[in-house]
């Protein structure tokens, strides 16, 4: 069972379920709103309990995404299209247990950091 929380504890999430695809988005959208990349894994959105009170931002045409409306954490990621849902690995309690899979948005990734290691880079 993974758990996880927003850093003032008012919004909290678990899965017993195995999460996919753990990546590292380094597109503009997750740089702007999480300050540096953003860590994630996905599960089917029936599987992720979520208790307390998500703000949705419809981020795109595509997409939606969840944080926190008193701290601010950013938790979730949403495809208006698809049954799954993203959340943030850095908001996991306790070890994850996986391992990074890939790095996504590699192209629109700051000029202030490089990628150091040997994990596949999609543009």
């Amino acid at each position: 069972m993974l758990k996880g929380t927003c850093l003032c504890k008012d919004i909290s999430f678990e899965t017993s379920a195995k999460p996919q695809g753990p990546s590292m988005c380094h597109c503009g959208q997750c740089r702007k709103q999480s300050g540096g990349v953003w860590s994630s894994a996905f599960v089917n959105e029936s599987d992720l309990t979520i208790t307390g009170e998500v703000r949705w931002f419809d981020s795109s045409e595509t997409a939606k995404r969840g944080s926190c409306p008193r701290c601010g954490s950013f938790l979730f990621w949403k495809a208006h299209d698809e049954d799954t849902i993203s959340f943030a690995l850095g908001a996991v309690d306790g070890p994850t247990g996986l391992t990074l899979s890939k790095h996504i948005f590699v192209a629109e990734k700051g000029d202030y950091y490089d990628i150091a290691d040997d994990v596949p880079q999609k543009d």
